[in-house]
């Protein structure tokens, strides 16, 4: 490669370092005579006669010492047709570099000065020009090293096959009044290389799924003043669920875009003098805004493709369809209104005042449809279930809408809860907006805000717990016989079920107890108020055994390793024993039990539920000596004693038994249990105070 000079260096010989540059490119064109069209030919003539005698000897003193020809000026490389073949691990594209501007084409580029055309004896020729237009006709082109062979060799033309190579463009004089920009030859257009970049302006250029977001107000870098804020591009992956879970949960990215990277604020200079607890307060109410606009996209998502489907509602029920979609269409608007009025603020001045107002307005007068599709989520769930598992034409046909690319390969279950997962969430974020808020004048909406759409969710909650209980204990009614024991009314407005199941009679209770089952395994109903034992009839009936109050009721768990026990029982039976004493029974008298469970988890979940009155009315629990965790994927309860978990929900853990978490979310207080598979522990001192401090004033300040 030769080497570029500029003109403060090239001194005196510049005129002979330029010849020999051009008479190498003459030369090249001496090796391919063959090839040359008469033009070509005649041209070459001319270049050779206008040599001056400086050049002639100059030419002939370097052909005399070269003693080294260069790869690209070898016959090998002049040879046209010869292919070379380059590995394909070699083959990466690369961005082109810029080419260094020499001393040639800065004395004939756009910045030459004019030349009087009388002085000009000899036409203005460009070297880089030359050798573009060498390269056009057949010479490697430069920069291509790292391509493939094909992408290098584009543009060549096979001259043994008939067709005729292009002739080079003709050196002409560049007269006064002419673009000071010289021609290029052809085939040379430049391209641009890369994708193009465009800035984006705004939040809703590019939107996204609500499933697919994770709001930087529900982590825990976002909620501690002293801790460093989570990265832009940080996200959280998310594993695959397990087979049994209703929910498939992709990963979990931030919003699109934040309020410190919109242009009008950068170029505002806002940032210059903010203090930073005011940016991140910026920051919070931004992502309320932005958070709205990705759940309003997956909402349209829902209506446009699933509840809209002709294909789909031909495959089920006027009054199925209306138990899967409810009044999602009323959501819809509402979640409209909502964001058109927060985008309005947010367009009245780059720093936002304030959204409390908006939201208060909206959790009190417009969000009354949450209500109703909470309250519908039994209904909901249960016909999803049923045509799945019965219906092959409306599962085939919500594979197939479900796979398209708009729906972002979720599945119907995750559309539908959207509703309950953003009414959980805005407490989270308005009490995020709440601890960066210094000024006591706005500190005060915020507070009001966050009560609002608090009492909003505790309202909703209330409704589709109430709907669940009451169809439960109609169900249960019809379901449990009391033949000669005294019964009792099952239905109560105040009493829900706590926990049922199949356990083992073991040999080691005391009385006659066991002697009415005539088998070994009995089933359980525990309620917040009383316990009634079972035994099966049938899959759906049970004939009612004893029953008593559950504050008449006591557990007690037993070690395998106890003295008491006979050996059979030690060998059949091991590790998951638990006893039952009822202090009154159903004849008012003393009776015990021992059972089995079938695992650890089962045995600490029974015990667990049948001291649900002591555990509620126990406040004496230090919680900040508690550990805690994060949930790192959506879970929902599947029994009633487990807790349904969002992403990144943080909860403090009050049991830790094979495989299993009992904690109590910070949002609300809520008791449950999920797997550990769910959850990650938090290790941030500075983050598990906080959390506390957060779960406190939660409980006061919205009253939960």
């Amino acid at each position: 490669m030769s080497q570029r000079h500029s003109e403060e260096t090239l001194g005196d010989d510049s005129p002979l370092l330029v010849e020999q540059k051009f008479a190498s490119a003459v030369d090249i064109n001496d090796h391919q005579g063959c090839n040359k069209s008469p033009r070509e030919t005649s041209r070459s003539s001319r270049l050779s006669q206008s040599k001056s005698p400086v050049r002639q000897e100059s030419k002939m003193c370097s052909s005399e010492s070269q003693s080294v020809i260069l790869s690209t000026e070898s016959l090998a490389a002049l040879k046209l047709g010869t292919q070379q073949m380059i590995p394909t691990g070699l083959a990466v594209t690369s961005k082109t570099k810029q080419r260094p501007v020499s001393a040639s084409s800065s004395t004939f580029g756009k910045d030459r000065p004019q030349q009087d055309s009388k002085r000009m004896s000899a036409p203005n020729i460009s070297l880089d020009d030359l050798v573009m237009e060498m390269e056009s006709c057949g010479s490697l082109k430069r920069n291509l090293r790292n391509q493939s062979y094909r992408a290098a060799m584009k543009g060549f033309e096979d001259t043994d096959g008939g067709e005729t190579v292009k002739p080079l463009s003709t050196l002409a004089p560049v007269p006064e009044g002419a673009a000071t920009q010289p021609p290029r030859s052809p085939g040379r257009a430049k391209k641009p290389i890369g994708r193009k970049k465009t800035q984006r302006g705004s939040f809703k250029d590019d939107p996204r799924l609500y499933q697919q977001i994770r709001e930087r107000g529900l982590s825990l870098g976002s909620i501690l003043p002293d801790v460093e804020e989570e990265s832009q591009n940080e996200f959280i992956q998310v594993g695959h669920p397990e087979p049994d879970e209703g929910i498939v949960v992709q990963n979990f990215r931030p919003t699109q875009m934040t309020w410190s990277q919109l242009p009008q604020v950068q170029e505002s200079g806002a940032l210059e003098n903010m203090e930073p607890l005011e940016r991140k307060r910026q920051e919070a109410i931004f992502e309320v805004i932005t958070s709205e606009f990705s759940y309003q996209h997956s909402l349209n998502i829902l209506v446009s493709f699933f509840k809209n489907s002709e294909e789909l509602r031909k495959t089920m029920t006027t009054t199925d369809h209306h138990h899967l979609f409810s009044n999602i269409c009323d959501i819809l608007e509402a979640s409209k209104r909502f964001f058109e009025e927060l985008e309005k603020e947010h367009k009245k001045n780059v720093v936002i005042e304030s959204i409390s107002e908006i939201v208060e307005m909206h959790a009190t007068h417009q969000f009354q449809a949450y209500v109703v599709y909470c309250s519908n989520e039994v209904y909901q769930q249960r016909t999803l279930q049923r045509l799945l598992s019965s219906n092959v034409a409306f599962k085939e046909t919500l594979k197939t809408i479900e796979k398209k690319p708009e729906c972002g390969g979720l599945p119907l279950i995750s559309f539908l809860i959207l509703p309950m997962q953003r009414a959980t969430r805005l407490p989270l974020l308005m009490d995020t907006i709440c601890q960066k808020t210094l000024d006591k004048k706005e500190y005060s909406p915020a507070t009001k805000a966050l009560k609002a759409i608090s009492k909003l969710v505790k309202t909703c909650n209330e409704g589709a717990q109430r709907m669940e209980r009451t169809e439960q204990m109609y169900t249960l009614q019809k379901q449990l016989e009391f033949g000669k024991i005294k019964s009792f009314p099952v239905i109560s407005a105040s009493r829900w079920l706590l926990k049922r199941g199949e356990l083992t009679v073991s040999g080691e209770d005391h009385g006659n107890f066991r002697k009415g089952f005539g088998r070994q395994n009995c089933y359980l109903f525990l309620f917040n108020d009383v316990l009634i034992i079972t035994r099966k009839k049938s899959e759906e009936n049970y004939i009612v055994m004893d029953y008593a109050n559950l504050d008449q009721v006591e557990a007690q768990d037993i070690d395998s390793n106890d003295s008491d026990l006979s050996p059979s029982s030690k060998q059949s039976i091991t590790m998951c024993l638990f006893q039952i004493t009822m202090k009154k029974n159903s004849e008012g008298k003393k009776e015990r039990i021992t059972l089995a469970a079938e695992s650890l988890s089962d045995k600490a979940r029974w015990i667990s539920a049948l001291q649900y009155k002591k555990q509620k009315d126990d406040k004496t629990t230090d919680k900040e000596a508690l550990s805690q965790v994060e949930s790192i994927k959506a879970y929902v309860a599947k029994e009633p004693d487990e807790v349904s978990l969002q992403l990144a929900e943080v909860v403090i853990v009050l049991k830790e038994v094979d495989g299993w978490y009992q904690g109590e979310r910070v949002r609300d207080g809520e008791r449950g249990w999920f797997p550990q598979h769910c959850a990650k522990a938090i290790t941030n001192d500075a983050a598990l105070k906080q959390n506390v401090c957060r779960m406190k004033r939660l409980r006061v300040e919205t009253d939960v």
